[in-house]
């Protein structure tokens, strides 16, 4: 039997509040029975909408909170008016406290990252926290990271990257050794700023039994899946993740628009159902919903703010999975055995 993996929920996070984290958390039991939640959110809300979901009641417990963090908040107005009372800094605090194994939130994304970090605080020769994200390739999916934590890093940080996109891979893809590439403008070792030269070199020399260093990737290596993890600054991270986030809209546009120009593209499109069908599927963004805030003393899962409930699931299914298979003790021993960049 799987073990029981229990679940803390901002239930006001996101732009739908209760009606989407709750209908999401519903799904996501259906597909795994041993979940349990602790929902956090005003009764007002939560209350009629989880009256409707006897099963997830029945897995709940709920507590009570008036104050919700708005999508609009600054990170530091959050964090001076919604700590320790707010539905977002209790759901962070129940992993802190043991009771949850994993906090899963839809709400500010700067919010949730200033509280988890000053809640939860980073791990042992940590200095900055990071967001890995699931990315689809022609392969399957990699992970990416950081997509938008922090801007700018040293050779230290992106190794530490290396080390904790490693350890997701070998959670979320089941490898046992992950490839990993550091972003670059070029393959070639003599190309990109000293931070990224440096970084290749320690990981090339260290060896370390937890990943298989591939070297350095551009950026249609993303969409290749070329490797199994992406390492980036947060700021060329994030930009990449729009971007890809635009082009399958832009594509998805296009294929609207052209589907139905004539009598012959509707026919067209009326015998292409099918393979129409697999494809938006598979660039379906909710599937791979979901970025894990690595580098913190315990999991913080933030879900898109403007999902649907069969999105947000995917992030619960995703918090499931990296307590389950315990993230944190794979990012702790890999961290042990890994040597520290030249001194410039």
């Amino acid at each position: 039997m799987k073990r029981a993996v229990t679940i803390s929920l901002d239930a006001m996070g996101g732009d739908h509040g209760p009606a989407v984290v709750l209908a999401g958390a519903a799904m996501s039991l259906a597909r795994d029975p041993n979940a349990r939640f602790i929902l956090y959110g005003n009764s007002a809300a939560v209350e009629p909408v989880l009256s409707g979901l006897p099963a997830l009641r029945e897995a709940s417990e709920f507590r009570h909170t008036d104050v919700a963090v708005r999508m609009d908040d600054k990170p530091s107005q959050a964090l001076r008016m919604g700590r320790r009372v707010s539905s977002m800094w209790l759901a962070i605090e129940a992993v802190k406290k043991g009771e949850a194994d994993v906090a899963v939130s839809a709400g500010n994304t700067g919010a949730l990252m200033a509280m988890a970090k000053f809640c939860l605080r980073t791990m042992a020769h940590i200095e900055r926290p990071a967001i890995a994200a699931l990315w689809p390739t022609v392969r399957g999916r990699s992970v990416v990271l950081d997509v938008g934590a922090t801007i700018g890093a040293d050779a230290q940080h992106l190794v530490d990257l290396a080390i904790m996109g490693a350890a997701m891979a070998r959670t979320v893809l089941g490898v046992t050794k992950p490839t990993v590439g550091l972003l670059n403008v070029g393959v070639e070792e003599i190309k990109g700023v000293e931070a990224v030269k440096e970084a290749g070199r320690v990981l090339r020399e260290a060896s370390m039994p937890g990943l298989d260093y591939h070297g350095f990737v551009e950026g249609d290596d993303l969409g290749k899946g070329t490797v199994d993890v992406v390492v980036t600054e947060g700021f060329a991270g994030n930009i990449a993740l729009k971007t890809a986030e635009g082009t399958a809209k832009q594509i998805a546009g296009y294929l609207r628009a052209e589907m139905g120009r004539t009598l012959m593209d509707k026919i067209g499109y009326l015998l292409a159902k099918r393979a129409f069908s697999a494809l938006k599927a598979r660039m379906d963004p909710r599937t791979v919903n979901g970025g894990v805030f690595l580098g913190l003393d315990g999991i913080v899962i933030k879900s898109h703010g403007g999902t649907d409930a069969e999105g947000f699931s995917a992030a619960v299914d995703l918090a499931r999975d990296m307590a389950r298979h315990d993230l944190m003790s794979k990012i702790r021993d890999m961290l042990e055995h890994t040597p520290a960049p030249a001194t410039p």
